[in-house]
């Protein structure tokens, strides 16, 4: 549900912000929802303080849990994280903590857009 989530609205934050062509949108948003981009942000995030007590026990369920597959493009760890990250993300839009999870995704938005120099 996380990714989905995550997904949804980086596409939607990039088509707003304009600049980016239809058949140039994949690629463009996998640098906001790549596993490498949300290990970096869900860390980042932690050492700020950033995520409530839940929110980081939520990450530490998801990025114990077993997926049962082996990333392709990634390290274990960074799959893992990446996948507390989503975790966090589905836990509080299941919840319906929308304003929550929107302002995660907006913080995650400005952190990928910091690395980039945007």
């Amino acid at each position: 549900m996380g990714d989905a989530v995550l997904e949804q609205r980086v596409r939607e934050h990039l088509l707003r912000k304009g600049g980016v062509r239809p058949n140039a949108l994949h690629k463009e948003a996998t640098h906001y929802v790549s596993a490498k981009a949300q290990s970096l942000i869900v860390l980042r995030m932690i050492e700020e303080g950033y995520l409530t007590e839940e929110e980081q026990a939520v990450f530490r369920r998801g990025r114990n849990a077993k997926s049962g597959s082996v990333p392709k493009n990634t390290d274990v760890r960074t799959y893992r994280n990446s996948s507390g990250f989503e975790a966090v993300l589905g836990y509080l839009f299941l919840l319906q903590q929308f304003e929550r999870a929107n302002d995660i995704i907006t913080y995650s938005i400005d952190i990928v857009e910091q690395s980039k120099g945007v």
